[in-house]
């Protein structure tokens, strides 16, 4: 009985080397996919360290340009402006969109109508229509406004976001309804319950919808490029996007450009990364 119990299958030892060798190639796999993540990052501030001719040729090697390139750029552009204007339509179309959105996704799913469906599904539509069927009809509507070239015409049009409305009501269905209903019974109005009991529970969700709406603000391309016609009001994507697409692209100052464009960007998201995670596994619950 004890030589049939320690008896191993036949095939068994191969079990442990199939692991082995799924383990090694899901590693490669990942180390794959990491590396051609990284390495256009790791490029642009190689490039940022080299002349522009020696970008043309290819060269994957650090260099001693930094410091000139960096002169050109900051003599050729008003970095202090345009990043104070990237800074101002980021933060406040950020604000604004969440504070509006979260609003709007708590209302779809705490209040009860025969109508709530219908309304929510024509918002989710919407998403469904590209931003180049109306790219016109909205700058007519800015142009009669008279705010083309403010910044209050990119602000306008990304207040009330789609998905973040959506992503909102998602994250709602996971609050807890016992507190509003305790809340009720002490006497709280809506707005109280909204403001200092369901922020701060959703405090995490609000952390993720901040990440992805500056996000997209910063990177925010085409519009801004539609309707901010002079230098005074330009973000420093747009800045950025001029100087590369110019006759003879300086291609080191496009590099610093794009580190200093990129930078705010990397900096939210790995300040607000276990917020960002935490708000988006909440918002699927």
């Amino acid at each position: 009985m004890s030589m049939a119990s320690t008896a191993t299958p036949a095939g068994a030892p191969a079990l442990p080397f199939r692991r082995i060798l799924a383990r090694a190639g899901l590693y490669l796999t990942l180390s794959i996919a990491a590396f051609l993540s990284v390495f256009p990052f790791i490029w642009m501030l190689i490039s940022a360290t080299n002349s522009s001719g020696d970008i043309i040729r290819g060269k994957v090697a650090f260099g001693d340009q930094f410091w000139i390139n960096l002169t050109n750029f900051m003599n050729q552009v008003d970095l202090a402006l345009v990043m104070w204007n990237s800074f101002k339509v980021a933060i406040l179309s950020t604000v604004l969109t969440i504070a509006v959105s979260s609003l709007a996704g708590y209302g779809f799913e705490m209040f009860r109508s025969k109508m709530r469906e219908r309304l929510y599904s024509l918002v989710l539509l919407t998403l469904m229509v590209p931003f180049a069927a109306l790219m016109i009809p909205l700058f007519m509507m800015i142009g009669k406004a008279g705010l083309i070239n403010t910044h209050l015409a990119i602000l306008l049009p990304t207040i009330a976001s789609a998905f973040i409305i959506f992503y909102f009501r998602q994250a709602t269905k996971a609050f807890p309804t016992e507190l509003r209903d305790a809340a009720r019974v002490d006497g709280l109005k809506e707005w109280q319950i909204f403001l200092f009991i369901y922020v701060p529970v959703m405090r995490s969700t609000y952390a993720a919808a901040f990440v992805i709406v500056f996000m997209t603000s910063w990177n925010n391309y085409l519009w801004p490029l539609i309707v901010l016609q002079s230098n005074e009001t330009k973000t420093i994507t747009l800045v950025v996007s001029a100087l590369g697409s110019a006759y003879y692209p300086d291609f080191g100052m496009v590099m610093i450009g794009t580190i200093l464009a990129t930078l705010p960007t990397l900096i939210v998201f790995f300040v607000m990364q276990r917020q960002f995670v935490a708000g988006m596994l909440g918002s699927v619950k």
